[in-house]
């Protein structure tokens, strides 16, 4: 009798098996993993998910840049003698960047919700270190009470870009962006629920806002929407029952806002990728070309460079960016004003270059990302060049569910340079003045004694509504204190780009693709 129930359930086993077998069959191919065989997105081979490199959104405010090589440094005659933007090729990967400055209007709706969120949970020094300094306006010897009153909050104003906002007060900003775009990418997918987030939010809720580091963590208890606890969701776990946690890897979020670093800033501001914005066609362009020409503002300009519109008809004569003309000339004449700005202007105005990004050159000066040397450029890398690194790990102390900051951030720390020492790339966690003020290249700086360069001077990056038309070059660099800030700079925010360089999306491969050959026989 046990033999024969052994055989029934081995019948009845395989049946089962078989039918589970034919079922997915109906249900179209399904991807195989080229390691093992086995089956993505399959419940029967236990639902490892896997996203397609469908046509991934861009984030809110950005613009594709694709990357490639150029000259950074100066282009023109060094007419300050600096000798801090020596020529010199580098290469830039694809990156995102803000189609325009930051507006007054945008950093307050970030105060808005440092209010809400911190101000209302008594934690109003957090909202304080926020404000930006609206006495950058005054001048012992001019009348600009009213920019100090009325600049950052006058409705007239909101489209202008923010000033006397520090590079600190900047990279906060973008932090702050990141967390608010991927919140809400989770709650219209459903991942969490809208009125439980904005409730809480808005209410005082304090350390336990919303940090995408600390959802992917786990160490943010988000409430879910009903549909993602419901057959509707398509993502499911090794058991087939809907995942209400979203990860990284699925796609829905997107990469950190962040200061563009100063070859990314200054490779975008060229313009590269269209030598006149006024074509409507860029067949018979070749990159190369346009790296030929060394453009030396912002925009390209019926094929040469000028501070003017060339092109006739009602524009020909008006100014391209918005700068100084000559001393005590900010505007024009009444009647026929050249920039028809006295100081700033709004973030949408003038002509935009060939990536289509709006007053790269003029308007206000804007920070990156970069520690400021005079000659970094001769011992940075040749591909993303950048200093500034502060290679850092996770602070562990608090234990797990206790990994966040008061202001909800996951607590970070630098690498320990003993646990990194035997590295070849690196061994140092803090690369801020690597060969260039560390005991490897016995150079030093003595700020404030001979030199106003620190660890904490920061790179700002083209010209402004009080500069002349030198410095509307984006090769021209200048820097100041990071806590420090100016009626002349603002700021706009950059994202890293993830995947092929020529594009986005899943038409965009990388490499040259040669089709097999079919041999004759």
């Amino acid at each position: 009798m046990q033999v024969i129930k052994f055989v029934r359930n081995t019948v009845l086993l395989v049946s089962l098996v078989s039918v589970a077998a034919s079922c997915s069959l109906f249900k179209g191919k399904k991807e195989k993993s080229t390691a093992t065989g086995w089956n993505y997105n399959d419940q029967q081979y236990g639902n490892f998910n896997v996203v397609k490199p469908k046509d991934i959104k861009t984030a809110p405010g950005l613009v594709f840049v694709q990357g490639g090589t150029f000259t950074m440094g100066a282009v023109q005659e060094d007419i300050m003698a600096d000798w801090n933007n020596i020529p010199h090729r580098v290469t830039v990967n694809s990156f995102f960047i803000d189609k325009y400055e930051v507006s007054n209007l945008n950093y307050r709706e970030y105060l808005y919700w440092l209010e809400g969120t911190f101000g209302a949970a008594g934690m109003d020094s957090i909202v304080t270190q926020a404000l930006p300094d609206t006495l950058v306006w005054r001048e012992e010897l001019a009348y600009n009470e009213p920019m100090v009153e009325y600049y950052f909050r006058h409705p007239s104003y909101n489209n202008y870009p923010v000033v006397g906002v520090t590079w600190l007060q900047a990279t906060e900003y973008c932090k702050w962006r990141t967390d608010r775009v991927n919140e809400l990418a989770l709650m219209q997918k459903g991942f969490l629920d809208p009125k439980t987030q904005i409730k809480k939010t808005l209410n005082g809720a304090g350390q336990d806002n919303f940090n995408t580091k600390a959802y992917l963590l786990g160490e943010y208890q988000a409430v879910p929407g009903k549909d993602v606890t419901s057959k509707k969701n398509p993502l499911k776990d090794a058991q087939g029952r809907p995942r209400t946690v979203a990860k990284f890897e699925d796609g829905l979020m997107f990469g950190d806002y962040r200061l563009p670093t100063e070859a990314e800033w200054e490779y975008a501001a060229y313009g590269y990728i269209m030598e006149n914005p006024q074509r409507k066609s860029n067949k018979g362009i070749k990159g190369e070309e346009l790296i030929a020409n060394k453009a030396i503002y912002a925009w390209r300009n019926d094929g040469y460079d000028n501070l003017r519109a060339t092109t006739k008809g009602a524009t020909q004569g008006s100014f391209l960016a918005n700068f100084k003309r000559s001393s005590g000339d900010n505007m024009g004449v009444a009647g026929g004003l050249n920039d028809n700005a006295a100081v700033t202007a709004e973030v949408d105005q003038f002509v935009p270059n060939g990536y289509g990004l709006y007053n790269m050159s003029g308007n206000v000066s804007e920070w990156v990302a970069d520690i400021y040397r005079p000659l970094t450029n001769s011992e940075a890398e040749d591909f993303n060049p950048f200093r500034g690194n502060v290679f850092q790990q996770i602070d562990m102390s608090g234990g797990q569910g206790n990994l966040r900051d008061d202001k909800g951030r996951i607590k970070m720390k630098p690498e320990s340079d003993s646990a990194i020492k035997n590295r070849r790339n690196y061994q140092k966690a803090n690369a801020l003045n690597y060969l260039d003020g560390d005991s490897l290249s016995s150079v030093s700086y003595g700020y404030g004694v001979t030199t106003l360069i620190s660890d904490k001077s920061r790179v700002f990056k083209g010209g402004s509504w009080n500069d002349r038309a030198y410095w509307l070059s984006p090769g021209t660099r200048r820097f100041l204190q990071e806590d420090e800030s100016s009626n002349t700079i603002g700021f706009r925010c950059a994202m890293s780009h993830y995947g092929a360089p020529e594009g986005i999306g899943s038409k965009a491969k990388t490499g040259n693709n040669f089709p097999p050959r079919r041999n004759k026989r």
